[in-house]
């Protein structure tokens, strides 16, 4: 006879280890600068910039779904690359870096970001939350303050 208290509920959820976090196999803290960006501020970054995009491709081109692609991928390969944070990362604090923490670069701006616009690399993440766009560059979304 099988006992309830064994097979547990899936409304739990995944059991949950304490010992471990996303970012921790990096070197990265649970919480606070430098932890993992998690999805919500993720998907509010992306939503944000695509919005931004979308405004000024309505604006400048009539709304051409290409047109709001390009303006996307400029936006992320300047911003990311200069500053490390595009208009979305900033709003919600994150910061792309390289795994040892220095700014993404050019050269890893531009592939990342084209990766990105493929959307399929950056849907699919491992247990440290970083897509394929960046596994393939070395780098990191994190949060740069509290």
């Amino acid at each position: 006879m099988v006992d309830r208290s064994d097979i547990g509920s899936w409304l739990e959820g995944p059991p949950s280890d304490e010992s471990t976090w996303p970012g921790k196999r990096l070197g990265r803290p649970r919480t606070g600068p430098g932890s993992i960006a998690r999805v919500g501020p993720r998907l509010g970054a992306l939503v944000i910039d695509w919005a931004i995009a979308s405004l000024i491709a309505y604006w400048l081109f009539g709304g051409d779904d290409f047109a709001i692609l390009a303006i996307f991928a400029v936006e992320q390969i300047l911003l990311v690359s200069l500053l490390g944070y595009s208009i979305g990362h900033r709003v919600f604090s994150l910061q792309v870096q390289k795994m040892d923490g220095r700014a993404a670069g050019i050269p890893a701006a531009i592939v990342r970001t084209l990766l990105l616009c493929l959307v399929i690399p950056a849907v699919v993440f491992d247990a440290d939350q970083r897509g394929l766009h960046d596994r393939a560059m070395g780098t990191v979304l994190v949060k740069v303050k509290h």
